[in-house]
């Protein structure tokens, strides 16, 4: 049996009684010439990996292969035996069934991925939970050196872009501000087990050691950007006063402070200039 063959899994999948549910926005990645690309991000001698959707269990056997000790986190339990059946020979998988969302990550890498030298972390995610995930990745200050995740191409262009270019958003600077986001390839919709609706691609975020820019208050930091990016396309001064409530005199000032304009759009703005913007207010 070759699992990521559509006969050959269809045939495990139906002989398990399982069937897809859209509210899980199941899409399994069975793309045997993808995996091995994907892996290869994230894989090495002495790593450890962190996967979060395994779904059939195609890219975990290639993580299998590539690295020391591979940890699948998974949602749906109704996959219990296809798993056990399409990973029977990947003796160093381990599967937790539950909410990567709800897990307490801190304590599960510790404990599972002592004996690495590096924890990495691949997933092919549902497309709803994408943005919350990566964030939760990022603001958790997790020992983790690199994330390898599968997303719709436009979210891609959106998480990679350059600040301050016409394609990025607020997620674009919390990515940038935690990470240095490289796409990697782009992935066609016949890849995946129901096929989506839309192509993909791979992206490859590196964490960083230390923000590309010095703010003193970072959850002040963070509701700028929001409020910068709420309605991207009008005059920032009025933007942020009407978002954050602070008075237009005051917010003249720190933008004079930090030699931004008066008339600016906040989707132009640098991730140098939102941190002086910040620094400048407080």
């Amino acid at each position: 049996m070759k699992i990521s063959n559509k006969k050959d899994l269809k045939s495990v999948l139906e002989a398990e009684g399982f069937s897809f549910k859209k509210s899980l926005g199941q899409n399994f990645l069975i793309d045997d010439t993808v995996c091995p690309r994907m892996a290869c991000a994230v894989s090495g001698e002495n790593v450890g990996v962190l996967e979060i959707g395994p779904g059939a269990g195609v890219l975990t056997a290639q993580l299998s292969s590539s690295c020391k000790k591979v940890v699948s986190v998974e949602l749906d339990t109704r996959l219990k035996p296809v798993l056990q059946e399409t990973l029977k020979d990947c003796h160093n998988v381990k599967i937790i069934w539950n909410d990567i969302l709800k897990l307490d990550l801190k304590t599960v890498l510790a404990e599972e991925f002592a004996d690495c030298d590096t924890i990495n972390v691949c997933a092919n995610l549902p497309y709803y939970i994408t943005s919350p995930v990566i964030m939760m990745l990022l603001e958790s200050h997790l020992p983790i050196n690199t994330i390898a995740v599968m997303v719709q191409k436009e979210a891609a262009d959106r998480l990679c872009a350059d600040v301050g270019s016409r394609a990025a958003g607020a997620v674009t600077v919390a990515v940038n501000y935690y990470a240095e986001a490289e796409t990697l390839f782009g992935v066609p919709r016949g890849s995946f087990m129901p096929p989506p609706n839309v192509d993909s691609a791979v992206i490859k975020l590196t964490l960083r050691d230390k923000p590309p820019v010095e703010v003193t208050d970072e959850k002040l930091f963070f509701k700028i950007v929001k409020a910068c990016f709420a309605q991207r396309r009008k005059i920032l001064l009025n933007t942020v006063c009407n978002t954050l409530n602070i008075q237009k005199d005051v917010l003249r000032k720190a933008l004079n402070e930090a030699n931004i304009s008066e008339t600016v759009r906040g989707e132009t703005l640098t991730m140098q200039n939102l941190a002086d913007l910040t620094n400048a207010l407080l």
